[in-house]
């Protein structure tokens, strides 16, 4: 398998806001030395408690953060996202059609005539219908606008998307539904996905590996039955205990 993904001894930082008294904010460290790969075709998990640094990580390497040192080395087009709030990342002023046809009016490949087609396209690829083009996200409920963004991150065919927490805040029928979904949508385009998350049992479901993140360090990573069997680290012994 090729790496869609190189991460090498990435050190990612943020700078506080200058005090009332003025002078420059502390700068802080918040990854330290990470390294990893991500390989055509797969989905490695992501997991660590709030605060170990795994948003910060998605953020630096979609561009976000810019002080960060170290190489992230893409070997196709940059990363798409998948939010964990869909309500909040999809614009409420226009309609889904609007919403999935925008990724590929910035890409510039297609007509207005092939765009609309891959809408549809893309909205009966995530188990929608074209009835939604029209619908605006609140009209939709929180499992369909989560497959609108998922739609929206795979419409302009990514090797890589990035899914942060994407199904922590849907019922545990709904959270089923829209794993499934991306595991075939995996499996149909060739995806890789970087799966963000705090639930273990999500991340054994659909992870052939998985990276454990305490502190904005790396300290495990491996594939999903090796790690979850025989954790070799304190911190992946406590996650996987909490988790029972």
């Amino acid at each position: 398998m090729e790496p869609v993904l190189e991460v090498r001894n990435l050190n990612s930082y943020y700078t506080e806001n200058r005090s009332i008294f003025g002078g420059k904010g502390k700068r802080n460290q918040v990854l330290k030395d990470v390294s990893f790969d991500i390989f055509e075709g797969e989905i490695v998990g992501l997991v660590g408690e709030s605060g170990s640094g795994k948003t910060t990580l998605s953020r630096t390497i979609l561009g976000l953060i810019k002080d960060y040192d170290g190489e992230i080395i893409h070997h196709s087009t940059r990363p798409q996202m998948v939010f964990q709030d869909p309500f909040s990342s999809l614009n409420p002023a226009h309609n889904i059609g609007w919403i999935l046809e925008e990724p590929l009016r910035i890409q510039g490949k297609l007509t207005a005539a092939q765009r609309k087609a891959a809408v549809v396209e893309m909205l009966e690829q995530v188990g929608l219908t074209a009835d939604h083009v029209n619908r605006r996200p609140s009209e939709l409920s929180g499992g369909q606008r989560q497959r609108v963004s998922i739609a929206s991150a795979v419409i302009t065919r990514p090797k890589l998307i990035i899914a942060d927490e994407p199904v922590s805040a849907l019922d545990v029928t709904i959270q089923a539904q829209i794993l499934q979904l991306m595991v075939d949508l995996k499996k149909k385009f060739d995806l890789s996905c970087l799966f963000i998350s705090h639930d273990l049992n999500v991340v054994y479901q659909i992870c052939s590996r998985v990276l454990v993140m305490q502190n904005g360090i790396i300290v495990e990573q491996g594939n999903v039955d090796d790690i979850f069997a025989n954790p070799q680290h304190e911190y992946t012994k406590q996650l996987l205990a909490a988790a029972e």
